[in-house]
């Protein structure tokens, strides 16, 4: 009977223990988001800055790497162009795009931040005029 108690005590501190980083997966992305900080038409591109922000404390991410940026529009055949362009300030991401039709598009992204398991997934929202 003993053994039962036994095996019952490992399997629920293992269950406990997949909880917690389950937990820590699931809601990574939920801490962190993406915030629009600036965007300019520079001709038929469009220059848009943006910054990861830690939400519990508003604080910016500073050394946070883009792993992944993707553009796209539910009505376009085709994705837009995305470029990175320099910053000058830590913690902003800077990106000129080119859009193939007007419209709203979304630019996802996915960024690894220091110390955490899982990159952080997000998406910025824009109008885009032709």
């Amino acid at each position: 009977m003993r053994r039962y108690y036994w095996a019952g005590a490992v399997l629920l501190t293992f269950c406990l223990l997949m909880a917690v980083a389950v937990n820590e997966f699931i809601f990574v992305s939920n801490k962190y988001r993406f915030e629009l900080v600036d965007e300019q038409r520079a001709g038929p591109r469009k220059d848009i800055t943006l910054r990861l922000v830690h939400v519990p404390d508003e604080k910016p991410v500073t050394d946070a790497v883009l792993l992944k940026t993707h553009l796209g529009a539910a009505m376009a055949e085709a994705p837009g162009n995305i470029r990175s362009l320099p910053s000058d300030e830590p913690g902003l991401y800077r990106f000129q795009v080119e859009t193939v039709v007007a419209g709203k598009w979304t630019l996802h992204l996915a960024a690894k931040v220091r110390g955490k398991p899982e990159p952080v997934n997000g998406t910025i929202s824009f109008d885009a005029v032709k």
